[in-house]
């Protein structure tokens, strides 16, 4: 995936005068955030079960070495293989190495971030496979050529009628607008491709250390065909997705779903142990499993190893009003939204990703919806606190900062000051309640209007209303 990152400022002006982005973005937003907290609700031990998920996974983080090497025999006992990537190049390496042992021609996809981050696509597609997303939505996004724009709704940028545009013209068919149909002929083009891939790659929403078991959770079921249809079935995931045992995996299981949907439970939660066994009557022949490093090593025991708490719920994004504003697109890499502005630096580094932490306004709702209690906003912070340390903050920024401190540690200057300001900034409302611009930064009201002081500040209301001078 081509790291677009510097252009952040560049594509988030764009994605905000973008009719069609806005119009799908309006029709989703809402959903994922009211099902969420009724989810929640319905549940007396979430925040037991948030609680609980955070000290597995810390547990976890704390002794990596020792589940993996446990993971790893377990899946060897079971007749499969674990290899161990660096980074994304040498993800890349492995897996084709694979794909050629196989002498495949056709590999079929689940939706997998991690693939995402090794640029696995492009690189299986430059060696000559054919390469079939199966999830729609990554399906969707295959045929309209783009990168996915959320991890767990990759197409959620695409309105029905484009979608409907993309399947007439790439399937030769009577173009539909119905979403059932829609969905019936996606299936219809898909399922053929199942039966004839030599290759099934899927992604790992968890690693289970006790029986060396991968486990993922789909709402189409298109991962089992994947993984169990096709000759050798390779598994993605980064180092960080592996937990002790299936009794930990019932309390991330009762979460997972919860925080990303607002569903009790996704529609399939399916595990893999190992190629087909004498007996079974489907499965690969051969199974890897390609386990990420790209970084993570280096968060252990830094101020970012929270980070590898995560479980790619989407849920921080979902209740993002910065990702709700401008969706995915405009973050420039795998990881959009509060999540990938942490990421994203740490994984790719800090050049070129500036705007990302700083794009946050540090409201807070990540950190108070992440289903292991990730403290996203402290992490931006200090991500911006690095920024500050190399010396990356723009002149003009730091000028501003010194001025507003000077101020600040004066609170009668800081007080005269904020009089003036609100004063003026009420006159320049003309009694309408509202500034459609900002001649100072612009940028405040390109795309919205800016809600106009009354003509007094704050404490000098709290002053009136106590009768103090």
């Amino acid at each position: 995936m081509e790291f677009r990152s510097p252009e952040f400022k560049t594509r988030a002006v764009h994605a905000l005068h973008d009719a069609n982005l806005q119009k799908a973005l309006s029709n989703t937003k809402a959903g994922f955030v009211v099902k969420r907290a009724q989810a929640a609700a319905e549940m007396p031990e979430f925040e037991a079960l948030r609680d609980t998920a955070a000290e597995i996974k810390n547990h976890v983080l704390a002794n990596l070495d020792h589940y993996l090497e446990k993971y790893e025999a377990a899946v060897t006992a079971a007749g499969g293989h674990v290899h161990y990537a660096t980074d994304a190049e040498d993800a890349r390496r492995i897996i084709l190495g694979i794909c050629k042992k196989a002498n495949a021609k056709r590999i079929t996809k689940g939706k997998s971030m991690v693939s995402e981050e090794m640029g696995l696509n492009e690189a299986l597609i430059a060696d000559g496979y054919e390469v079939v997303e199966t999830d729609l939505g990554e399906y969707i996004i295959q045929l309209a050529d783009e990168p996915p724009s959320h991890i767990i709704a990759p197409a959620i940028h695409k309105t029905k009628d484009q979608v409907a545009d993309l399947f007439a013209a790439a399937h030769n068919k009577p173009r539909k607008t119905d979403r059932a149909e829609l969905v019936a002929e996606a299936r219809e083009v898909l399922r053929e491709k199942y039966f004839t891939a030599e290759v099934g790659i899927t992604g790992g929403n968890f690693l289970v250390a006790e029986t060396g078991s991968s486990v993922i959770v789909t709402n189409e079921g298109n991962g089992d065909l994947t993984q169990t249809l096709a000759k050798v079935h390779i598994v993605t995931s980064g180092i960080e997705r592996v937990i002790p045992t299936l009794d930990d995996l019932s309390v991330f299981l009762r979460i997972l779903a919860r925080s990303a949907t607002g569903q009790e439970t996704e529609s399939y939660t399916t595990f893999s142990t190992g190629p087909r066994r004498e007996g079974d009557i489907d499965g690969p022949e051969e199974y890897h499993v390609v386990l990420l490093d790209n970084g993570r090593s280096k968060m252990l025991g830094s101020r970012f190893q929270d980070m590898l708490r995560c479980i790619r719920c989407g849920a921080c994004m979902n209740h993002c009003p910065v990702y709700g504003s401008i969706g995915g697109h405009a973050y420039g890499w795998v990881y959009p939204g509060p999540m990938g502005s942490v990421l994203t630096p740490l994984i790719k580094g800090m050049d070129g990703t500036y705007d990302l932490p700083n794009a946050c306004t540090l409201n807070g709702r990540c950190k108070s919806v992440c289903p292991v209690r990730i403290p996203l906003p402290d992490l931006l912070r200090e991500i911006r606190h690095n920024q500050f340390r190399q010396d990356m903050t723009p002149k003009r920024q730091k000028q501003a900062l010194k001025l507003w401190r000077y101020v600040a540690e004066r609170p009668k200057l800081y007080h005269f000051a904020e009089r003036i300001g609100v004063r003026i900034l009420a006159s320049m409302a003309n009694g309408k309640g509202k500034l459609r611009s900002l001649p100072f930064d612009p940028g405040w009201t390109g795309a919205r209007d800016l809600p106009a002081p009354t003509g007094r500040t704050f404490l000098e209301l709290w002053q009136a209303k106590r009768g103090d001078k």
